[in-house]
């Protein structure tokens, strides 16, 4: 079998016999695009200077260092989110990219302000899940100030310097929510909403559009004022404990964030008669939540989904970078939209 020529590779690839030529004598000047085409042609074909290729690909390679800020290690969502994100940088192809990523256990806004600015001044862009608050804003400010980009993700901020967000449709979530317990319920009963806190502004969209469907489709179904559990399973589990104790009523249970631990603790202590008669809704997706599936304690999670959430994500803030544009008071802020998951204890 003739072995293929750098001729036979420039026509499978679609460009020059020079193009190929500079970019297996190491010139910088071939576009990543390119140069990916031609090691997928090289492939193809077998061509024998594939190494080479490679080696080149890498060593003209853009690197970009990007800052990652997590909530509360000691939850698994957010565990997951960091693999998931360490993947997705390291899933790119075309970048050398190197995440850093830190998790934040005290949720105060002085305190993600500090770590968020601290994190900014290491890393080529950051992005960071947090509450919505004036000052985590005037942060986002001065990082953007200084060329630093940062994109909110899962839940949005309102300052207008963010540079991008991505995340899944709160709205839909939460009509998607009331919608699957409407349908589940024909008597007239009473729909508890617990919210980690009302200044995550996924949460209170979710919220919202939660009661609207209500309103419109439930007449039947009263939704009870939100409370807020602060992230933490044992104020959850002492919240839906004694709403179980004082409520006889209770037809559903809309946890729109963390928590769902201490909520699946609660409704397995009261009858199993009981217990099926309550439609419980969460979100996202880690082994308790898996858990309370597979047992029937919930009936479905609107999750992110981890990995196309991730990859979303690291190509955004490489996005923005590349463009210059790292606030968003200076044009259009990017919306990156992910659909979210309806994970049920059938298709778990």
């Amino acid at each position: 079998m003739k072995r293929p020529t750098i001729a036979s590779l420039a026509q499978e690839a679609g460009v020059s016999i020079a193009t190929v030529n500079r970019l297996l004598s190491g010139h910088s000047n071939v576009k990543a695009a390119t140069a990916q085409r031609i090691q997928i042609a090289a492939e193809k074909i077998g061509f024998y200077g594939l190494g080479t290729i490679e080696d080149q690909i890498k060593k003209n390679a853009p690197t970009y260092r990007l800052g990652f800020l997590l909530q509360q290690s000691s939850r698994d969502l957010y565990q997951l989110f960091s693999r998931e994100i360490t993947a997705a940088c390291h899933r790119r192809q075309l970048d050398i990219v190197e995440p850093v990523i830190e998790f934040v256990d005290t949720l105060t806004p002085e305190n993600i302000s500090a770590r968020l600015l601290s994190l900014g001044e290491r890393c080529d862009a950051v992005s960071l899940i947090a509450a919505d608050h004036p000052q985590i804003g005037q942060t986002i400010r001065t990082l953007s100030e200084r060329g630093i980009p940062v994109i909110p993700y899962i839940t949005d901020q309102s300052a207008p310097e963010r540079a991008a967000f991505v995340g899944t449709d709160n709205w839909k979530i939460g009509r998607t929510a009331a919608w699957l317990i409407s349908q589940m319920t024909n008597e007239e009963g009473h729909i508890a909403v617990f919210q980690g806190n009302p200044r995550y502004q996924c949460q209170d969209v979710a919220d919202a559009s939660f009661r609207s469907l209500i309103r419109e489709y439930a007449p039947h179904l009263t939704v009870a004022q939100s409370q807020a559990t602060n992230e933490e399973p044992d104020r959850a589990y002492e919240m839906v404990r004694d709403l179980l104790q004082t409520e006889d009523k209770l037809l559903g249970i809309f946890i729109v964030g963390g928590g769902i631990s201490g909520v699946l603790r609660a409704l397995r202590e009261i009858p199993v008669a009981r217990r099926k008669s309550i439609k419980l809704i969460c979100r996202d997706i880690g082994p308790e939540t898996r858990r309370g599936l597979s047992e029937g304690l919930i009936t479905a999670a609107l999750a992110h989904p981890l990995e196309p959430t991730s990859n979303t994500l690291v190509a955004t803030m490489i996005e923005v970078l590349n463009s210059g544009a790292n606030s968003g008071a200076q044009g259009a802020t990017i919306h990156r939209t992910v659909p979210f998951e309806i994970i049920t204890p059938e298709n778990i």
